[in-house]
């Protein structure tokens, strides 16, 4: 695996199987890496729609894929890192299940890959505030971040 931007945390999720379906947790409050809880939710992203660039001053957002496939893609430009100007590109969902979990400052942004809709449950930090939010966004193609969203066949 690439190198992790500083501060991001990736935790190995487990699906137990038995004959009446599946269970996978994806975050208890003993894990080593949660800090607090915010809310819950649901979203989806659409097959090959780019959700992104966007980031948090201060929330720390907690993201698994929990039906279909994602291209998740992470950029650190905060100007106090020791990784600032790095890229993660990692491939999340029913196929790997992982628990993504993104410091404040870090630029994220995820692709659909499936075919069908892409699910993906997020436990954020904080509430979201809707009269002022932290959430800031960079166009996805804008160039502003030196990635390409395209495809990489081959």
């Amino acid at each position: 695996m690439q190198e992790r931007i500083k501060g991001v945390e990736i935790k190995e999720l487990r699906v137990i199987p038995d004959e009446r379906g599946w269970l996978m947790e994806i975050l208890r409050a003993d894990d080593a890496l949660f800090t607090k809880f915010g809310q819950v939710y649901l979203s989806t992203v659409y097959p090959g729609v780019v959700k992104g660039w966007h980031y948090h001053k201060v929330q720390r957002d907690n993201l698994c894929v929990v039906k279909g496939m994602a291209k998740l893609v992470l950029y650190d430009w905060r100007d106090d890192s020791s990784t600032k100007g790095q890229l993660m590109e990692l491939f999340i969902g029913e196929k790997n299940p992982l628990l993504i979990s993104i410091p404040p400052g870090v630029l994220h942004g995820m692709k659909g890959i499936s075919t069908e809709p892409t699910l993906f449950v997020n436990v954020p930090t904080e509430v979201y505030n809707y009269s002022e939010p932290d959430e800031f966004r960079v166009d996805p193609h804008s160039g502003e971040v030196p990635y390409d969203w395209s495809r990489k066949d081959g």
